[in-house]
């Protein structure tokens, strides 16, 4: 069951990132960012009402979110802090970048998911998740000669460095997640920690953006904003509820939601009539066999 939720996830991760890049077509990062956050927090504010104030209405469905001590929170305000960096660090470079260059790379993030997970989980994996592990290896190098063709250099280049440290920060949230599932209830964290980026992107709007607000790209209202919320949403919900199961691994449940470049891919290719797409083709074609190997060795 773990293994469907990850894959409808991934699905909607991939729109995800399609909403992101018309968004921030000649727009403001910041203003965007924080409406994403503002509207997953207006999503998530019945269930959270509800189930402070007539908690019996929802207990015992998927929607109930739990309260725990003041103390506790501290957990979750600092995956609010991991996933906001790697958010601010993503954005940026969607904005900067081809889509079919960003989501490909993105899709590296498991492989050091995996690392982290072997060494603190001790999380083994067989031989077909390993083929899995190199045929995305290899799609990275090929990913980085179709920049070349660009003029992106995967050395010099600044806003490559920006997903980069996408990749990082968000490999550490992968792998603080599992921790969080095993001690909080699935909605707890997806509740509250938006709720805390909602805090931090405030500040960051207010003292941040706003005072030079004039001086840099302005920002202009789109449909496609509210819809990164909703995409999101969706697909953290089945990324939680996946690793709730005991028997969850978090090397391929990450993997798994990287398949969510296909349908970037796809809309990098009918969306924003991107360029080089032979080259990213067959990076594309060895990311969906690596998925496919790491499917057949967790069945």
């Amino acid at each position: 069951m773990w293994l469907l939720l990850a894959f409808g996830s991934a699905f909607f991760l991939g729109w995800y990132d399609i909403s992101k890049k018309i968004s921030l077509k000649d727009n403001a990062v910041i203003p965007v960012l924080f409406l994403n956050v503002l509207t997953c927090c207006l999503i998530f504010l019945p269930a959270f009402v509800l189930s402070l104030l007539r908690p019996e209405l929802l207990t015992g469905t998927m929607f109930y979110v739990p309260q725990i001590p003041f103390a506790e929170h501290g957990y979750l305000m600092l995956k609010a802090c991991i996933v906001l960096s790697s958010w601010l660090f993503a954005y940026f470079a969607m904005k900067h970048l081809p889509i079919t260059i960003t989501s490909p790379v993105k899709a590296s993030q498991p492989i050091l998911t995996l690392v982290g997970a072997m060494l603190i989980f001790s999380e083994r994996l067989n031989l077909y998740q390993w083929i899995g592990i190199i045929l995305s290896f290899i799609s990275f190098y090929i990913l980085s000669l179709a920049g070349k063709k660009e003029g992106i250099s995967f050395k010099r280049n600044i806003w490559v460095l920006f997903i980069f440290m996408a990749i990082i920060t968000g490999a550490i949230s992968g792998l603080y997640d599992k921790y969080l599932m095993a001690r909080f209830d699935k909605m707890t964290v997806q509740v509250w920690y938006n709720y805390y980026q909602l805090i931090l992107m405030t500040m960051i709007l207010l003292f941040l953006w706003f005072p030079v607000r004039k001086k840099t790209t302005s920002f202009h209202w789109s449909w496609a904003i509210p819809l990164i919320a909703v995409c999101l949403t969706v697909s953290d919900f089945l990324y939680f509820w996946a690793l709730s199961y005991e028997d969850s691994m978090i090397a391929i449940v990450s993997m798994i939601r990287r398949g969510s470049v296909i349908v970037s891919f796809i809309g990098g290719v009918f969306l924003f009539r991107e360029k080089n797409l032979k080259s990213k083709a067959l990076d594309l074609l060895l990311v969906l066999l690596g998925m496919l190997f790491i499917y057949l060795g967790s069945k």
